[in-house]
């Protein structure tokens, strides 16, 4: 299933993390985007991780999606 993108996730990370996420993408064929999207769904499903559609993950996420900030 093909899944719409309306979020943008931004990371600082050491140059070592940076590194290997690129050579585990080259590896796969993929982009550094979609194998972190591939690595993060392997550990959701490894432990039973299930994401619930527009539940807040925090209290700041709540207060910027709800305008109550």
């Amino acid at each position: 299933m093909k899944r719409l993108k309306h979020e943008t996730l931004s990371i600082r990370t050491s140059a070592d993390i940076k590194q290997l996420v690129k050579l585990a993408a080259a590896r796969e064929h993929r982009s550094v985007a979609s194998m972190i999207e591939v690595l993060i769904l392997a550990y959701a499903q490894g432990h039973g991780l299930e994401a619930v559609p527009d539940a807040p993950v925090n209290a700041g996420e709540r207060k910027k999606r709800h305008g109550t900030d």
